[in-house]
């Protein structure tokens, strides 16, 4: 079931979970899909998250683990702050940055 915009700010502290970025910082907040609907993501809690302006252009159409899998100071963030991600998609973004090395 679709969260309300509102609903996954407050649930992520008014907080980019890619960089940390936040209101109180300046920071432009927008939803973000861990998984792309072109990828068969939906509107789901586990699959929205907040993002900044800034990352979520920069991530674009990209998987969150495609995205993050250089981008370790992202990617540890994204680990700690974004826990109710869905499982299945967290793994993907571990497995991901463990490939790369």
């Amino acid at each position: 079931m679709p969260m309300a915009r509102q609903a996954i700010f407050d649930r992520d502290r008014r907080r980019c979970v890619y960089c940390g970025a936040g209101e109180r910082d300046g920071a432009r907040l927008s939803i973000d899909h861990v998984e792309p609907r072109a990828l068969g993501g939906d509107d789901s809690a586990g699959n929205v998250v907040t993002a900044c302006r800034d990352c979520n252009r920069e991530k674009a159409n990209l998987a969150a683990w495609s995205y993050l899998a250089s981008r370790d100071d992202k990617r540890a963030h994204f680990l700690e702050h974004a826990t109710h991600v869905w499982p299945r998609l967290r793994a993907a973004v571990v497995q991901a940055a463990a490939r790369r090395r």
